[in-house]
């Protein structure tokens, strides 16, 4: 509890985060919280904020590697493991808001939020990269969904629904347990961030107004239109986290 609550108040207290607005707490057992950033939504690409954000992220990264290479047994590990999940689940919505606004083109790879336009791809591959993992962006850009997925998770925890109606895959995915997870559709990706009042689906969207948006379920038309649909849970994966922990290099899978 000790740990979590520094991580808490630590990111609390980070430069810009103050302003964001509501902080959501929920207890989900006896010594683990849930917190949910709440901030309102960006008209605009918010680069300056966006590199705070990611500078922080990696300070919090090489911190708890550090705390995990130290910890001698399983518990402390699975300790770190917890705590890293929920500093990528606090920071990451964030970036990915950062992003919000942020012109989309088919061929776009823009590297921050504004700097040009960015295809659904490089706006998932990017934010994943920024948060840490050491991935070629380009490389796993240029793969579709499945492969972008697979790349981070075993195959048994990518979950592939096919003409499912839309109603009902909302709600098997609203019962998921709260977290990151990417998702790939027909011809598209994105993130659902997961959370205990609903999904939300963030990516680049070349419908129409053609940019980086955030979507909750009622407004996510590019889910409802889809008939084959991949999601797989990315920060609920303990072998992700590890891999984000150690700072180990990522092998696209093509």
């Amino acid at each position: 509890m000790k740990r979590v609550l520094r991580i808490v108040l630590g990111l609390l207290l980070l430069p810009g985060i103050a302003a964001l607005g509501l902080w959501v707490w929920k207890m989900d057992g006896d010594d683990a919280f849930s917190v949910l950033i709440r901030g309102e939504k960006m008209p605009e690409p918010d680069k300056a904020r966006y590199e705070v954000l990611t500078g922080e992220l990696e300070r919090w990264r090489e911190d708890l590697g550090a705390d995990y290479r130290k910890a001698r047994t399983q518990e402390e590990k699975s300790a770190v493991e917890r705590d890293a999940r929920l500093v990528l689940e606090m920071v990451m919505p964030e970036m990915m808001r950062c992003w919000l606004g942020t012109k989309y083109d088919f061929n776009g790879t823009a590297e921050k939020p504004g700097e040009g336009t960015v295809a659904c791809g490089y706006y998932v591959s990017t934010v994943i990269r920024d948060a840490g993992f050491r991935v070629n962006r380009y490389k796993l850009a240029q793969q579709p969904s499945e492969n972008i997925m697979r790349t981070f998770l075993p195959s048994d925890a990518c979950l592939l629904k096919v003409g499912q109606d839309f109603g009902s895959y909302a709600d098997w995915v609203e019962g998921m347990e709260p977290g990151i997870y990417l998702i790939g559709l027909d011809t598209h990706v994105g993130f659902i961030v997961n959370r205990s009042d609903g999904m939300t689906l963030f990516h680049s969207s070349g419908s129409k107004p053609r940019t980086v948006v955030e979507e909750g379920r009622k407004k996510a038309g590019v889910v409802q239109r889809s008939q084959w649909r991949m999601i797989g849970g990315l920060t609920k994966d303990p072998g992700v986290i590890r891999t984000w922990l150690a700072g180990e290099k990522v092998k696209v899978r093509n």
